[in-house]
Order: C-alpha cells, then sequence, then structure tokens
C-alpha cells in the first residue's frame, strides 16, 4: 500500500517509519513541507503536531494541530483515503474515567487541540466515505525520544539525569502519581492491524495499567546508582498535572485482537 505519514521525523513517527519502510511505499510530510498530495495514497497515519504539554503559543498550536489536521482529514475524504490520527489521553484532564465515552476536561491548549479535532471528525462522520480512526494514546514510551527533553517519558529523563548529575529529580507526591505507560511498539502494532478494520471513531491505546512514577525513578536509581530529590511541580504544570491515567481497553478489544 501507498502510505502517507505525518510527522516522520517525531519519537512515533521514526518508530512507525522502521516498522512499515519494508511492507509498503511509504511518503512524507513535516511541517514547513509543500502540502502533501493525497491523490494515489491508500491511508494517511498523521502523527505530525506540536506535542508539548505546556506549549502556550495558542495560535501557533490551533494552527499546526488543529486548522492543518482539517485541511488533511478533508483531502483524505476528497480521495477517498482511510485516515489514522494521533489523539491523547490528555482530553480526559482531571477526569478519573477513562472511556472514549467518558465527559473531558482539556487544560492545555494541545490538550484542546486535540479534541477539538476529535469533535470536528464526529461532527462531519456523515460525510467519510473511508474510516477516520482517532486513537487516544496514553504515555508513550521506547526508543527514539531522547530529543523530546523534558516532554519525554520518565523512563528516558530519569535515567538521562541519572547518567548525567547522579540525580533523579521527581515531583512532591510522586508516590500518588499513577500513569498508564504503553510501549510506543503497541502504538505501530495498533496503527497496523486498524489498516484492515473499516470502521471509524475514536479508541483508546494504553495497557490497561497503571504504575507509578516513584516505582520508576527507583528502579532507575537502584540500576545506576542516582539519589532521588524531590521537587515541587511548577505552577504551570501543576493546573494539568493528571495524578492518575489508565485505558480502559474494552473498546478496543473488541475491535481487534490486543493484549
Amino acid at each position: 500500500m501507498k502510505i502517507l505519514i505525518t510527522g516522520h521525523t517525531g519519537f512515533i513517527g521514526k518508530n512507525m517509519v522502521e516498522a512499515l519502510k519494508d511492507e509498503h511505499k511509504l511518503k512524507f510530510y513535516n511541517w514547513g513541507d509543500n502540502l502533501p498530495d493525497l491523490r494515489g495514497i491508500d491511508i494517511c497515519i498523521h502523527l505530525g503536531a506540536i506535542s508539548s504539554t505546556i506549549a502556550d503559543d495558542v495560535n501557533k498550536v490551533m494552527e499546526q494541530n488543529y486548522d492543518f489536521s482539517k485541511w488533511l482529514v478533508e483531502e483524505c475524504w476528497r480521495f477517498r483515503v482511510h485516515f489514522q490520527y494521533a489523539s491523547s489521553a490528555s482530553v480526559y484532564g482531571l477526569k478519573g474515567k477513562f472511556t472514549e465515552d467518558a465527559p473531558v476536561d482539556p487544560r492545555s491548549p494541545y490538550a484542546w487541540s486535540k479534541y477539538l479535532f476529535e469533535r470536528y471528525v464526529e461532527k462531519h462522520s456523515n460525510k467519510w466515505e473511508c474510516p477516520v480512526q482517532g486513537f487516544r494514546y496514553f504515555n508513550v514510551y521506547g526508543p527514539g525520544e531522547e530529543h523530546k527533553g523534558n516532554q519525554s517519558s520518565p523512563f528516558q529523563k530519569f535515567r538521562k539525569q541519572a547518567e548525567e548529575t547522579g540525580i533523579i529529580e521527581i515531583f512532591e507526591g510522586s508516590h500518588e502519581f499513577y500513569r498508564d505507560f504503553v510501549p510506543v511498539k503497541k502504538i505501530v502494532e495498533v496503527h497496523r492491524k486498524f489498516f484492515d478494520v473499516n470502521q471509524s471513531g475514536v479508541w483508546n491505546v494504553g495497557t490497561g495499567k497503571a504504575r507509578s512514577i516513584l516505582s520508576i525513578a527507583e528502579e532507575v536509581a537502584e540500576q545506576t546508582g542516582a539519589r532521588i530529590m524531590y521537587v515541587p511541580i511548577p505552577a504551570n504544570i501543576a493546573i494539568q498535572y493528571q495524578k492518575y491515567t489508565c485505558a480502559d481497553l474494552t473498546k478496543l478489544k473488541n475491535t481487534i485482537p490486543y493484549d
């Protein structure tokens, strides 16, 4: 198949390219390139976005994450292209229920951009003749995230801190902060399985298990000999900080084989 991947130089994009390059003909688009031509494309995997949850340039986030996504899905509709896009568990905000039909609570420009695009797709669902599939990624980690800095997963960030300074900094209260950490290979697996799903909608993608952030710091500290130091949560993060996330995978498992 011919597949267009946006954001192919990003963390998830690189892993997607590596998984698909030997089986499919791939085309790529990154923000700033000439707009992609969707003619002849079978599937579009839309991963490109400003992914920082602390990005505060609202106009920039909306332009890249929302306005461009609207243009792209309309082009896919125009040329009958199967469309897959990355959404985020950040849309749940501080709510405690993680089913796809649960109330949402976006708390950052990034989360709002993701939710508003989901809403746009749903509002226009009667026009899609090919599948339009959104995936609410939970906390993704794995190879290739080194460039993300403070936005990288605790697995990457804590190990980098340990190796460079011998100190792992974690937020006060991290023993109570739990996340559903999903390996990037699982993200790729879901996208691939949905190539054969002729259904539109939004699905959670996680593991269905939550792990404390402190436990990860303790694991890295034991492996590296680093010590753990608690620091206050910055004010701009505290207002949106999710204390607990855990994907409800009922809908996903009812759609594809997944474990």
